[in-house]
């Protein structure tokens, strides 16, 4: 039988994995609720900071610019995105974001995977 608070999550809830260039919050995943075909965070980043060159290679990935303004990477072509904007990001394509504004980029992030992986084509 299914539980239905067992579909339910928060911030507070959830690790915050911290990197170099930021922090990424995990709301929904196949680990965190089992079943889940969908991958769902939040990724904060500092200003002038940046996550390194990577791909996804079994998800697409939709990115949400919820506070802030960044530019961001589609196979080495660089994109303005600023608050209120979304970028779909294909399937096995290198991209990257680096924070141009002055206040702390936040972006709520979706994979089409339950089970997001990445590979990091650099280090940061």
């Amino acid at each position: 039988m299914l539980d239905p608070h067992s579909l339910v999550t928060g911030l507070e809830q959830v690790t915050r994995e911290d990197f170099s260039w930021g922090t990424l919050q995990w709301l929904c995943n196949a680990r965190l609720m089992p079943g889940a075909a969908q991958t769902f965070g939040v990724c904060t980043i500092q200003p002038g900071g940046g996550n390194p060159l990577h791909f996804h290679p079994n998800c697409e990935e939709l990115l949400y610019v919820a506070q802030g303004s960044c530019r961001h990477s589609i196979e080495g072509e660089w994109l303005e995105l600023r608050q209120g904007m979304m970028i779909r990001v294909p399937t096995g394509v290198r991209h990257n974001l680096v924070n141009t504004g002055t206040e702390p980029l936040v972006c709520i992030i979706s994979f089409s995977s339950g089970d997001r992986q990445t590979v990091f084509l650099e280090e940061k």
